[in-house]
């Protein structure tokens, strides 16, 4: 790689040289979620932000993006949990589920060859889908990305998937990696789930990059 070819370092990795845990939300804001549902993961995505700033050290190692479908949109690139605003969402569009997968691990990739410019260390990253449907273009190169990249060889990244009702469920599952198969959202406990996630992401960020963290098991948001 030549010198042009270098990724630009951000100064806010310079800034703050901590390890990184990188974190996208790919939300689903087709037009079946107006209404309530959106209403709903709003108000989650504010819990979010809220409990991860109150963790000092996930506040300076969580980073969260947030890719939104459809249309696909990086909404929000990668920031640091205490420099994050949770943007409103609002519903348009299908569901071009397979598109925004590979938008979002797209994002993920350019941003480890960021923190290896800078020698920054960081943890297996994570993505979090959310969708109440069923993809609308073709998934099936998605799905075997997600395969390859979630897995215990390679441990790219940490494939998570939520279905909202209506969501189907099926589809969902032959896109998530077979040792990490989707969760059905009770009703529309997006709070609980977000509350969930942070204190998941604030348990990687205490430990040491590499290391193996036991996750908090789903219970309060997520249907038997």
């Amino acid at each position: 790689m030549s010198f042009e070819q270098l990724p630009f370092v951000p100064p806010e990795l310079v800034e703050n040289p901590e390890p990184r845990c990188p974190c996208v939300l790919l939300l689903d804001t087709s037009g079946s979620m107006n209404g309530r549902p959106i209403t709903e993961l709003n108000s989650g995505l504010r819990t979010f932000k809220q409990e991860l700033t109150s963790d000092a050290m996930a506040a300076q190692r969580v980073e969260v993006a947030i890719v939104t479908f459809g249309p696909v949109r990086v909404l929000s690139e990668f920031q640091s949990a205490d420099v994050f605003q949770p943007p409103e969402l609002t519903t348009t569009g299908d569901t071009p589920l397979g598109a925004a997968i590979m938008q979002a691990l797209d994002l993920l990739d350019q941003r480890k060859a960021v923190y290896k410019a800078a020698g920054i260390a960081y943890y297996r990253p994570w993505v979090l889908l959310v969708t109440d449907g069923a993809p609308t273009d073709a998934y099936l190169a998605a799905a075997e990305r997600v395969h390859q990249g979630d897995n215990n060889e390679r441990k790219s990244f940490s494939f998570f998937a939520v279905g909202v009702e209506g969501a189907d469920m099926s589809k969902l599952a032959q896109i998530c990696s077979p040792h990490r198969t989707p969760v059905k959202l009770q009703g529309l406990s997006f709070r609980e789930m977000f509350s969930w996630l942070s204190n998941s992401l604030g348990g990687v960020a205490r430990s040491q990059p590499g290391t193996m963290v036991a996750l908090p098991p789903p219970s309060g948001w997520s249907a038997v």
